[in-house]
């Protein structure tokens, strides 16, 4: 009896100490959606907030939709927060037809490869295809197709120091949509991205 309370004892030291402060067991919490890529790494230590990592977060994503050529339209999506985490989101407006998603993400992972991100994962799905990848400061950042071949972009931050966290001041190249959720499904027509859209 006594040996089995000691493993019982080391096995709850050892799970909380996998625990950190995010959830990386798949399970979705209320920040988190299928498909993202949280972070372990924890950059507390560094002195940064959720707000900086916000800010960091909107920098990738405006890097990222500023190389996709020809321009696609985009807008906000909601922000999250966690415990130490933070998540923004934007949400392409522009129709991206089936045959020109592979050329979308495409353009995409070489930006991020060219930005010294490391490419964790790729779905390969004709209907749903997506890019994951993180920096080296632990930051995530995807890019996936969903419904009605709408692409989404998501930028997580590892864990940080906690804080309040003000909407992105990136401003959209498109309406804003505040206060609208869910936003529209894609309707800005592009004579590239949209060629073969029915």
């Amino acid at each position: 009896m006594k040996r089995r309370l000691q493993i019982v004892a080391v096995a709850l030291a050892f799970g909380f100490a996998l625990s950190g402060c995010g959830n990386d067991s798949g399970q979705l919490s209320g920040s988190e959606s299928a498909g993202t890529t949280k972070s372990t790494k924890s950059t507390k230590g560094s002195g940064m907030d959720m707000q900086e990592a916000a800010e960091r977060s909107d920098g990738m994503l405006d890097a990222v939709l500023k190389e996709i050529n020809p321009e696609v339209q985009w807008a906000h999506g909601p922000t999250t927060t966690g415990s130490c985490d933070v998540t923004r989101r934007r949400t392409v407006m522009t129709i991206v037809s089936a045959e020109r998603r592979q050329s979308f993400l495409d353009q995409v992972e070489k930006f991020w490869r060219k930005s010294d991100y490391r490419i964790k994962a790729k779905n390969n799905d004709k209907e749903f295809p997506a890019v994951y990848a993180q920096t080296k400061a632990g930051f995530g950042i995807s890019v996936s197709f969903r419904g009605k071949g709408q692409a989404f972009f998501e930028a997580d931050s590892p864990c940080v120091k906690e804080s309040k966290v003000a909407d992105s001041t990136s401003k959209p190249n498109g309406p804003a949509y505040e206060g609208v959720y869910p936003l529209p499904r894609p309707n800005v027509h592009s004579d590239y991205w949209s060629t073969g859209a029915s």
